[in-house]
């Protein structure tokens, strides 16, 4: 893989496609835990919803083959 996709003639950086997934795993994982109650437990919210993005992105990164 050379690092882009070609979506109607225009280079998207695969980077860029997978902050995009992240974000959208990311929201509907914060969802969840933000109905079952979770967050009464975390300490500081924000640092956690990136820290839970950072590894959500790390694992799509690891899971897309050629990077």
């Amino acid at each position: 893989m050379n690092g882009h996709f070609d979506i109607y003639g225009v280079y998207v950086p695969t980077l860029l496609l997978l902050l995009l997934g992240a974000y959208v795993v990311k929201s509907l994982l914060h969802n969840v835990l933000l109905r079952i109650g979770f967050y009464r437990f975390v300490w500081h919210p924000p640092l956690f919803n990136l820290a839970l993005y950072l590894m959500v992105l790390g694992a799509l990164f690891t899971l897309v083959p050629g990077l």
